[in-house]
């Protein structure tokens, strides 16, 4: 079932490179900075830059990806 959700890639390459660097800059927050928690969120931006789909994009019936839009 989680697996469908990421079938649909919906996140052009600036999206995921984006979403790479959110993702990484929010996981230093768990070690350097401020030191809290929320920095575990980076990793939601990972997983969903690596899979190359976003569910919350498929929800809302967006994409960033031209080749795979949805319509």
């Amino acid at each position: 079932m989680l697996l469908r959700v990421f079938d649909n890639k919906n996140l052009a390459r600036w999206d995921r490179a984006g979403r790479i660097v959110l993702g990484l800059v929010l996981l230093s927050l768990v070690w350097v900075g401020p030191r809290t928690n929320w920095g575990w969120l980076g990793i939601l931006s990972l997983i969903s830059a690596f899979a190359g789909s976003c569910p919350c994009y498929t929800a809302a019936g967006l994409s960033t990806n031209r080749r795979n839009s949805i319509r």
